[in-house]
């Protein structure tokens, strides 16, 4: 089948049958194990032995017909610990552990890299892409613009890449902005989120970005500090967005504030399973009919916003002007 920009093709040969690879672990991300229970099912066990316990919690609280995506499996795993790769298997029921990433390559319709270490994503994709196999990447997708342009060129070239946070898809913040009308014309939004700026303040962003125009994003200032970032963001609407998140606030993980002209609005992120399994659906559309469900321009933005806040920060709360040269 022939495919061009107005009639795509689908990125996989069956899309009836996709076989899903795991492509990496790193510490203090336990996404390989939430990810391939939800569309593997899993070992109740196993999972509580040896993921952490809150992934234990959410999954429990499924019933069994929430697990799986149809025609879709994680067939196949890699982890950087072969050891962290036996136990993911184990709990996820992942029939085969392999001894290295490119064993990957003919194996697997497409690969899920489940880290979230920006600085590295471009050397856990680059076989993949080279093999022109599809991969979705874990956020942030990057941290630096030099690996923000390497993602740009490839996906010019024709490479299928996708990268998100689930908190775009998280039913909490659609619920939200299904209610704008009620709080009249937007002017400010709040969200606090705990961990790291490199690692956490991606989800941050994400949760905000699909409520105001793409493209439209002016300046970051940060004045807040290392393990303390306390960003606003201007919009060229005229929306000022603040984004507040430090390592060891995790009592605020995901609380949003909408204010507009005639009222206001609250949400908190809590369906992590609900988030994650839309995140892992919208993926396996792209591969079903070729066609990206988010615009690669919008995750570059969401990148530029990322690097912004702490280009500020190192500045000494400097503005930093959007979209960035260098």
């Amino acid at each position: 089948m022939t495919s061009s920009p107005l009639n795509p093709a689908p990125l996989v040969r069956d899309v009836r049958n996709i076989r899903l690879g795991i492509a990496g672990k790193v510490d203090e991300n336990d996404h390989p194990y939430s990810w391939s229970a939800i569309l593997n099912g899993y070992d109740p066990t196993a999972m509580r032995e040896h993921a952490h316990p809150v992934i234990s919690d959410y999954l429990a609280a499924r019933t069994s017909r929430e697990f799986g995506i149809q025609g879709v499996r994680v067939t196949h795993i890699w982890c950087d610990d072969p050891a962290d790769a036996a136990k993911i298997a184990a709990a996820a029921q992942i029939g085969k552990v392999l001894r290295n990433p490119a064993e990957l390559i003919g194996q697997v319709d497409a690969v899920l890299i489940p880290t979230d270490r920006g600085d590295e994503h471009v050397a856990r994709a680059l076989p993949f892409v080279e093999a022109d196999i599809p991969v979705f990447i874990d956020k942030p997708l990057c941290v630096n613009l030099a690996d923000l342009a390497t993602f740009q060129e490839w996906v010019r070239c024709g490479k299928s890449i996708m990268s998100c946070s689930a908190m775009r898809y998280a039913t909490e913040f659609i619920s939200a902005r299904q209610r704008m009308g009620e709080v009249g014309d937007l002017r400010f939004i709040s969200i606090t989120m705990a961990k790291s700026w490199h690692r956490y303040g991606i989800h941050a962003l994400e949760a905000v970005y699909p409520f105001l125009s793409p493209g439209g994003w002016i300046s970051a200032r940060n004045v807040g500090a290392a393990g303390a970032d306390v960003v606003r963001y201007q919009h060229r609407s005229g929306v000022v967005v603040l984004v507040c998140m430090g390592e060891d606030w995790l009592g605020g993980f995901g609380s949003m504030h909408i204010v507009g002209r005639k009222s206001e609005l609250h949400a908190r992120f809590r369906d992590s399973f609900s988030a994650f399994k839309a995140q892992l659906q919208q993926f396996v559309a792209y591969l079903q009919t070729g066609s990206p469900t988010i615009d690669f321009s919008e995750t570059s933005e969401l990148m530029q916003l990322l690097i912004a806040g702490e280009k500020s920060r190192k500045g000494g709360g400097e503005e930093v002007a959007l979209p960035l040269t260098d």
